[in-house]
């Protein structure tokens, strides 16, 4: 497996509109890395709101993009098959994010994550968001998987 279209995506996460931060995977190598995209359109629920004039993705989404991306190589690094039953990943810890630029409608979220350690269901990731090959975000995330 090395790519996942948006079927598959929901096959995966819980998330769903407007919350679903994932649009497509384009690389995803079990139990080290993961390459994925989220297009960002004007038509985004946040940005009447987040600024109506200057509209900005709100980090806070731009960080939950990135741990959507994180947690779909986690559930399929912690399943033999790469396709998890009766399981869910919950984000357990953010550090050292960083914003190093905007990001506005148009722009193409490339986000990776790379899993740095796994122990007991816990896994730490590195993470990242640019845009046109620019960094947007960066973060160290940890996640747990659990059985529903």
């Amino acid at each position: 497996m090395n790519h996942l279209d948006i079927k598959e995506i929901l096959a995966r996460l819980p998330h769903r509109y407007p919350f679903l931060l994932v649009d497509r995977v384009l690389e995803i190598e079990r139990g080290k890395r993961i390459v994925a995209l989220k297009n960002v359109t004007i038509n985004e629920p946040f940005f009447p709101g987040h600024f109506p004039h200057h509209p900005v993705m709100p980090g806070v989404l731009i960080v939950e993009a990135m741990a959507q991306a994180a947690g779909i190589l986690g559930l399929v690094s912690a399943d033999k098959d790469g396709t998890p039953a009766n399981t869910v990943i919950y984000l357990a810890g953010i550090d050292e994010a960083r914003f190093k630029r905007p990001v506005v409608p148009g722009d193409q979220l490339t986000l990776t994550a790379t899993i740095e350690r796994t122990l007991r269901g816990i896994q730490k990731y590195a993470a990242q968001a640019h845009v046109d090959g620019e960094l947007a975000a960066e973060a160290r995330m940890m996640s747990a998987v659990r059985p529903l």
